[in-house]
């Protein structure tokens, strides 16, 4: 595929990541005013990223190989998943806290939310939980799962998982999980940081080809996620967030606060 068809894919992808960080502005002020359309604003933006990374995919997967990665490799998973949605997986923390019943169901329950560590300067404020029995139920062709992906089988799919599981750390959460005995369905794993290490990877990699970053939005991105931007795939850090209140409480929960290592 042509560098030019690249160059256009990054320019889209680098639209929908500002679009993204427009949305998360506005979401504290709407989700006092229409909780419902606030999280719903933000979930289909992070949608639209990653639908935009896999368009990207498609055009430079000849200059890139996303399947080497298991950062690359699981958003590329998560997209065709929420893409097809023919599961009931991958609702997101926001959802699954504020648009399934009364939020106040889950007073008192105390969720393991774990997320990758940036090791550069600065804090990623911004998140995208879901559930990391999920990620098993989806993509361990062993997991015995009904919703687990069709698309792709046998051996390549066992890779793909284990790939994604042992660079991502997903086996270490788990681990933590079940040690401090948290139910499956109350622990999470941030993928906005994969999000973000993702894109580095690919940008830095495009960028060494001769790609042009064209456009105000992949000018300004260009920069931090070639040059600035790093996380580190084996540091995870864990919160665990208690709900008392659930209902009287501000979106702000959902907001990164301090971790343990």
């Amino acid at each position: 595929m042509s560098l030019a068809a690249v160059e256009n894919a990054i320019s889209n992808l680098a639209n929908y990541m500002r679009l993204y960080v427009e949305a998360h502005m506005r979401f504290a002020s709407l989700f006092d005013v229409d909780r419902e359309e606030a999280i719903h604003n933000m979930e289909r933006a992070f949608e639209a990223k990653l639908e935009a990374f896999h368009s990207l995919y498609d055009v430079s997967k000849d200059h890139f190989p996303y399947f080497d990665h298991g950062d690359t490799s699981a958003l590329i998973a998560l997209r065709n998943a929420i893409h097809h949605r023919d599961h009931p997986l991958f609702q997101g923390l926001l959802s699954d806290l504020w648009l399934r019943g009364d939020p106040n169901q889950w007073n008192g329950a105390t969720y393991l939310l774990a997320r990758h560590r940036m090791s550069s300067e600065g804090m990623l404020s911004m998140t995208a939980y879901f559930k990391l029995e999920d990620f098993n139920l989806r993509l361990d062709p062993e997991a015995g799962s009904p919703h687990r992906d069709k698309f792709l089988k046998g051996e390549k799919a066992l890779q793909r998982f284990h790939l994604i599981r042992d660079e991502l750390g997903l086996d270490a959460i788990q681990q933590v999980s079940e040690a401090e005995r948290y139910p499956v369905n109350q622990v999470y794993v941030d993928m906005m940081p994969v999000f973000v290490s993702a894109v580095v990877r690919v940008f830095k990699s495009l960028d060494k080809v001769g790609a042009n970053f064209r456009g105000f939005d992949a000018e300004t991105y260009k920069t931090p996620f070639t040059s600035e931007l790093e996380v580190d795939l084996k540091a995870i850090d864990y919160q665990p967030l208690k709900l008392n209140s659930i209902s009287a409480r501000s979106a702000a929960i959902t907001k990164p606060r301090e971790t343990r290592h």
